[in-house]
């Protein structure tokens, strides 16, 4: 995610740090755009994949170290003919010497913010925004020069996962999310889950509101102690556009109730068949909440970005 940025954090202006960012990617390549490592002349914090792509933008990092703070270079690597990697992609890399006087940024930096970097003339100008819309970088063509402009989102993508009951199940996805791509939202109407980390208690006949408030692109995951709020949940979920994904804890046979429950209620099929019922993935043996969690969440991960 961002560790890049606490390592940057500790070492800043204690010692000469030069850092590789991945700017751009293209087919098969070893880690993504955002990527960043830092270098310095005896070590290297972080990884931008490895292998010999990795021993020469290190290389060139060092090589930065030995001029001014602020010196940068954009450069293309092809994987498979330049570093006879069998990747087969392309990576487009930024290698600095970072400039310690230039890093006002940093101390608000986190994830939720976008970081607009401009290559200028006497080093590298970077500024947070709350606005600014991201756009890719292109792989290939000419190398952007002084002037050119990068506008990222700090860290990957995290979905907003919107988790309804803080039973046995929800806590082990609760529990699993930790270190994954989400931004979890969890929910539960009972009091005496009101002291357990991260969960807010709300009243039962407002938990359908926490439904609607959700972003279109949050997951929702059913699994209260009732079925009736099961229900309403599911209810609110499958009739609110858009949203990317509403399951619910289940059999089938639960799931072909609620459906039937659901075209009584006037909803309609293609809705209604929005619901996932059971979750995870399919195929995956075992009922013990750790399963069903990491069968869930991987699920998740595969609607992508």
């Amino acid at each position: 995610m961002t560790e890049w940025l606490a390592a940057l954090r500790d070492r800043a202006g204690a010692v000469p740090l030069a850092m590789i960012s991945v700017l751009a990617c293209e087919g098969s390549a070893p880690r993504g755009a955002g990527t960043r490592m830092l270098v310095t002349a005896e070590s290297q914090i972080g990884t931008i994949g490895g292998g010999h792509l990795e021993y020469r933008a290190v290389e060139q990092a060092r090589a930065a170290l030995a001029h001014d703070a602020g010196t940068w270079r954009v450069q293309d690597y092809p994987l498979g003919p330049l570093l006879g990697q069998c990747c087969g992609g392309r990576v487009r890399l930024l290698i600095e010497h970072l400039d310690p006087q230039a890093l006002d940024w940093l101390a608000d930096a986190r994830e939720d913010l976008v970081l607009v970097t401009r290559l200028a003339e006497q080093g590298i100008e970077r500024r947070l925004s709350a606005d600014a819309t991201p756009a890719p970088v292109p792989a290939r063509g000419p190398l952007p020069g002084v002037g050119a402009l990068f506008v990222e989102r700090l860290g990957r993508y995290r979905r907003p996962l919107y988790l309804f009951g803080a039973g046995h199940v929800g806590q082990a996805i609760a529990n699993h999310a930790t270190n994954l791509p989400f931004r979890l939202a969890w929910f539960d109407p009972r009091p005496e889950f009101s002291a357990h980390q991260g969960v807010t208690t709300v009243a039962a006949d407002d938990l359908p509101d926490c439904v609607a408030d959700a972003p279109d692109d949050a997951a929702l995951v059913i699994l209260t102690h009732d079925h009736a709020l099961d229900y309403r949940l599911a209810l609110a979920a499958v009739q609110r556009q858009p949203i990317a994904f509403v399951g619910l804890i289940g059999s089938q046979t639960k799931r072909a109730r609620f459906m039937a429950r659901l075209a009584r209620d006037g909803v309609a099929r293609h809705d209604a068949d929005r619901l996932v019922c059971p979750i995870g993935l399919p195929g995956v043996p075992g009922k013990e909440p750790d399963v069903i969690a990491i069968a869930t969440l991987a699920q998740l991960l595969g609607l992508g970005a």
